[in-house]
């Protein structure tokens, strides 16, 4: 792997880890509305605890992905990184998430759709 294709995969995971932290803040926020929100999320936000756990989850899971520098979006990839249990929650939290993204981060939904389109 050259330098610049491994910055490019430094700089996409990161841009990955903090986009699924967006999404899950939206989630709990919608989602969890009651909720006591004491925890941090990757992207600054507090969470609840249930949903903080999810993030550091997905946060994690990016981090270790070994097939950053060459696949274009998780649900295409055929390596999974998460567990069943998991995985479960984090589509549900994207499907909640998702349309929503463009009204609070609509920069990464942009960047989002984009990235989802040339995989296609």
């Amino acid at each position: 792997m050259s330098l610049g294709s491994k910055a490019t995969t430094q700089k996409r995971r990161r841009r990955e880890k903090r986009t699924i932290s967006q999404m899950i803040v939206i989630y709990c926020k919608g989602v969890h509305i009651n909720s006591g929100r004491t925890e941090e999320a990757h992207c600054g936000r507090l969470l609840c605890p249930e949903c903080a756990l999810l993030d550091s989850y997905a946060v994690d899971r990016t981090e270790q992905c070994r097939q950053m520098g060459a696949k274009t979006l998780c649900e295409n990839c055929e390596s999974f990184c998460y567990d069943p249990i998991k995985r479960q929650a984090v589509r549900e939290v994207m499907r909640y998430a998702g349309p929503r993204m463009i009204f609070c981060h609509p920069i990464a939904a942009l960047k989002h759709l984009l990235n989802k389109r040339r995989s296609h």
